[in-house]
Parts: C-alpha cells; sequence; structure tokens
C-alpha cells in the first residue's frame, strides 16, 4: 500500500512537472529595444510603420517578440546612458527612433548587438557604416537621403514665394547633419540668385528668437532643417509662421497637415516601415554587416491650400498638378 502511495506520488510531482520543462524548451520570446531621441507620443507613428514592417517579416508583439522602450525626451544628452540601459538587458535588436543621434549613442554603446536604423543622412559620410552595399558592422538599416533632397526643397518654396531674395533656414546645431543640410541650401540659394540666412536653434525659445531674427531681416521664407526635436515643435512652428505671415516649407508632410505650408520629403511612414522588415530579417538570423542600406524611395510633395491662400501666395495650377497631394 505505501509502495502504491509512493508511485503515485511520484507519477504526480512528474506531470506537475512536465509543463514547466516544456516551456524550459521553447525558445526564449526575442526582445528589441527602441531607443528614442522625444518622446512615445511623438513617434507612435512611426512605432506603428516599424511594426508593421516586423509583422511583415513574421513577428508580432506580445506573440512572438517583445519591445522595451527608452526615450530621450528630446535631451540628446541622455541617449548615452539609456543606449547603455538597453544593452545591459542584452536585447536581440536596437531599434534607434529619431535619426542620426539616437543611432551614434547605440553605436558608441554596443559593436555586439545589431542595430536598425532609419535616418535622413547618409551613414557612410556620418562614419556609422564602412559602405552602402556592405556596412560591415553590426549596424544596417534605410537611409531617407532628406539632406540631398534640400535642393529641390529650396526650389519649391522659392516657386511658391517668389519675391523672397532672402531665404532664412533654420537648424538644430546639436543635429550632425545640420551643417551638411546648410551647405547644401547655400549651394541651392547661390544657383537661384538669392540669400541664404542661416539661423539656429535647440530650444522653444531659440525658436521664437529665431523667427524674431528672421522678421527683423526681412526674409521673405524659411525652410525647417529636418530635426527630430524640431519634429516635436510642429504646433510651434505652425503658429509662429502663420503670426508672421511667412511661407514656411518642411520636410514631412505631419507640419502640412497641421497648418504649414508645404513639405517635401521622403515618406517616412513606409520608410519605418521598410526598417521594421529589416529588423525582423536580424531576428531570423541575417547580420547586418550583410545588409545593404535600404534607399527610401518614395518622395512626396504636399501643399496646404489654406495655408496658401491665408498668407496671399497665388499657387499656379501647373504647381498643384506637381504637387502629390493637395490639402485645400
Amino acid at each position: 500500500m505505501i509502495e502504491r502511495r509512493k508511485l503515485i506520488t511520484l507519477i504526480g510531482s512528474a506531470a506537475a512537472a512536465w509543463p514547466f520543462a516544456a516551456r524550459a524548451q521553447q525558445p526564449a520570446m526575442p526582445v528589441i529595444g527602441i531607443l528614442g531621441a522625444t518622446t512615445l507620443e511623438e513617434n507612435r507613428g512611426w512605432i506603428a510603420a516599424i511594426f508593421r514592417g516586423l509583422k511583415e517579416a513574421g513577428f508580432v508583439e506580445g506573440q512572438n517578440l517583445a519591445a522595451e522602450y527608452r526615450w530621450a525626451e528630446g535631451q540628446y544628452d541622455r541617449l548615452p546612458a539609456l543606449a547603455a540601459e538597453l544593452v545591459a538587458r542584452r536585447i536581440a535588436v536596437i531599434v534607434p527612433v529619431g535619426g542620426v543621434p539616437p543611432t551614434s549613442a547605440a553605436k558608441a554603446a554596443t559593436s555586439a548587438i545589431p542595430v536598425v536604423f532609419n535616418m535622413g543622412g547618409d551613414p557612410v559620410r556620418l562614419g556609422l557604416v564602412a559602405s552602402l552595399n556592405r556596412p560591415g558592422g553590426n549596424l544596417t538599416g534605410v537611409s531617407m537621403l532628406v539632406v540631398e533632397t534640400e535642393a529641390k526643397r529650396f526650389a519649391l518654396l522659392g516657386e511658391l514665394a517668389p519675391a523672397a531674395k532672402l531665404i532664412a533656414v533654420i537648424v538644430n546645431p546639436d543635429n550632425a547633419q545640420a551643417e551638411t543640410q546648410v551647405r547644401f541650401l547655400q549651394a541651392a540659394a547661390a544657383g537661384a540668385g538669392r540669400q541664404l540666412l542661416v539661423l539656429r536653434a535647440r530650444t522653444g525659445d531659440e525658436i521664437e528668437a529665431a523667427f524674431a531674427a528672421l522678421v527683423r531681416e526681412r526674409a521673405g521664407a524659411l525652410l525647417v532643417g529636418g530635426d527630430t526635436f524640431f519634429g516635436s515643435q510642429i504646433s510651434l512652428f505652425v503658429s509662429l509662421a502663420h503670426r508672421h505671415g511667412i511661407p514656411v516649407g518642411y520636410n514631412q508632410r505631419d507640419y502640412v497637415e497641421r497648418g504649414g505650408l508645404m513639405s517635401y520629403g521622403p515618406n517616412f511612414k513606409d520608410a519605418y516601415r521598410q526598417a521594421g522588415v529589416y529588423v525582423g530579417r536580424v531576428l531570423k538570423g541575417e547580420k547586418p554587416a550583410d545588409l545593404p542600406i535600404m534607399q527610401s524611395s518614395k518622395f512626396e510633395f504636399v501643399l496646404n491650400l489654406n495655408t496658401a491662400k491665408m498668407l496671399g501666395l497665388t499657387v499656379s495650377n501647373q504647381m498643384q498638378l506637381l504637387a502629390d497631394e493637395v490639402i485645400e
């Protein structure tokens, strides 16, 4: 009787242990680390696009993928410490959101964990990868070539504001691409026979001061440089442009949807979706060193006719036909 009871106890203990043993044999769910330059609220659209790309590659958050988030809230100097936190967690892939600043922080923090970025500049010129075809190290991703489109954006704004002989540009001096943007625009201005006024701002107060300066200098139009912090200040830029009656050209459609005059640049959501696909490929075992840098191929010109009318600008039919989207 005692032996039989012992046997039943052993069988019961073994049965209870089976589920735990089975779980132990299952592969751990991979965890990606999102390293953001600003905040989650300001990047929800980009995050959703990344996960659409991941889904195309077979990964769904909560099912076979987990994510950890670190946000610098516009304070770029916090990015190195946040990147180090993700490295300490031994996550599978770091995904910078916000261009060069978080990507540079991730590169400095690890040479082992894969990093899949999406940025507006040339990662080779910035020293992040060895070449576009064979990145070489632990970084790969998507280059949207925002800087390289500055001349086109300058020309479009010039057509909308033909009387503007002096055009201002505002850049963030904390952005590694700021001076490159300025050089591209100086060349475009010289080619068009116009002058360029360079303004710099890294805070909301400095953005307001920059608008005061361009009004004082009688600039006829303004270009807003591509920058993650600037992207978190859309309402401020649009309200200042309206208040001072300044035609402003931006690099992404979000500004125009919220009352800005025009934008020309890459389709950011599609670029982030492409980055998500690459994250999925890395999770499946491909090496970043062997994945060529993808270059964004979708560019869009978005025009807000209501804002143009408010500014007293005449928009030709040809200009409207040139736009990929006209907001009325």
